[in-house]
């Protein structure tokens, strides 16, 4: 078999990872990525037991870890700071087989841009068109380098898909959540807090968890219309002024990692979820990431779920030459998880933001009643998922 193309739209975290996966099994990649440089800013990123399974496939789960940091413990708490529910790191470990680790999203986007040949990254590439090719019955991509004419197109462009506009134009948008989301990193702490936690508020949340070099990742989220701005301020960062007017009065130690917080380093943006697509598939070109199944971040699973995607595409097209049924069988495989997963994290939203005072009383005594156990057990169907061809199963670990 000769060896085949393939053109990835988007150089995120799923789009190098379906790089990696097709450059192991002998394809030739390229990567367009429209920014300047493979490098993200200013976040962190939760990687749960699936994805770090996902990158053990890749073979970089142990050097996605040595970057990141594990707690023993996390959980959730109302807004008088009292513990609502909590899980430990260590039985989710031994449930699915890995831990919960964070780290920063640039340093995991370092380590899968340097598992690829660097000729294969393509920064500075805007992709404008996606047209068919009728004469080879294949995929073209257009962009400011040129054109480009391979075997297989990934769209992993996020979002805002280039790729999903062009060959799904009838396709739903974008629909807002009804809530914005803040991130920051602080500063490193002398003394770190020990355990990371979700607080919810009436309309309101503020999360925190550890990072390596006792930095802290937090974010934030208030029920507002979409496209609202912060109030401008005479002096400093109007956003950073927005979260210590909103967070700047709860339960420690949120007080002082806004204190330790960058001013100019808070990111906010709107956030969306993608209504359902008929298929992840048209023709040579598959979808993966945000651009099939953008989903809010209340279950950390936007990036995990892109991993999950990568390296099943990479499985279902290794080693046959019938790349329709091969993007038929990606497409029955992850379309209705993520499907699921998507609303399964839009619901959790919906709780967390709840504003009504009855409302929020009901959600928060339904939170304490539930037990840790239970909780991890419900989360069996998102982080038991394995990789093709790996041999552990989540039912397997779940019966120790």
């Amino acid at each position: 078999m000769s060896q085949r193309a393939a053109t990835i739209v988007g150089g995120g975290i799923g789009g190098l990872a379906a790089a990696i996966a097709l450059h192991r099994r002998g394809w030739h990649v390229e990567v367009l990525e429209r920014a300047p440089e493979f490098t993200e800013i200013g976040a962190g990123i939760s990687l749960w037991p699936n994805a770090l399974r996902a990158l053990e496939a890749l073979g970089l789960a142990d050097a996605v870890r040595e970057l990141g940091a594990v707690e023993a413990t996390g959980g959730v708490r109302d807004r008088r700071g009292r513990w609502m529910s909590r899980t430990d790191n260590a039985e989710l470990t031994r449930r699915f087989g890995h831990p919960l680790v964070v780290l920063h999203r640039a340093d995991l986007l370092r380590v899968l841009a340097d598992a690829l040949p660097a000729d294969s990254l393509r920064p500075g590439s805007e992709v404008s068109a996606v047209p068919h090719d009728p004469e080879n019955d294949g995929p073209v991509v257009v962009h400011t380098r040129g054109e480009s004419r391979p075997d297989l197109v990934v769209g992993a462009d996020g979002l805002r898909s280039v790729v999903r506009g062009a060959l799904w134009p009838d396709a739903a948008k974008p629909r807002y959540a009804g809530y914005t989301g803040w991130r920051m990193i602080t500063e490193p702490l002398a003394v770190p807090p020990a355990e990371g936690a979700m607080t919810w508020g009436r309309g309101e949340r503020f999360g925190y968890t550890a990072l390596s070099g006792g930095r802290m990742y937090c974010f934030a989220t208030a029920s507002l219309p979409a496209g609202t701005a912060a109030a401008p301020t005479a002096v400093g960062s109007p956003e950073y002024a927005e979260l210590l007017r909103r967070f700047g009065a709860w339960p420690d130690p949120i007080p002082a990692l806004l204190a330790a917080v960058p001013e100019d380093s808070v990111l906010r943006h709107d956030l969306y979820d993608l209504p359902p697509l008929p298929s992840f598939v048209h023709g040579r070109v598959a979808l993966l990431g945000d651009a099939a199944h953008a989903m809010t971040p209340n279950l950390g699973q936007g990036a995990c779920q892109a991993l999950e995607d990568a390296v099943t595409l990479a499985h279902c097209l290794d080693g046959t030459t019938d790349m329709t049924a091969a993007l038929r069988s990606y497409d029955l495989l992850r379309r209705p998880r993520t499907r699921a997963i998507t609303r399964r994290s839009a619901r959790l939203g919906t709780i967390g933001q709840l504003s009504w005072p009855p409302a929020v009383l009901l959600r928060d005594a339904a939170a304490r009643l539930m037990p840790a156990r239970a909780t991890l057990r419900s989360m069996t169907p998102v982080l038991g998922w394995t990789a093709p061809g790996d041999r552990m199963t989540a039912t397997g670990n779940e019966k120790h």
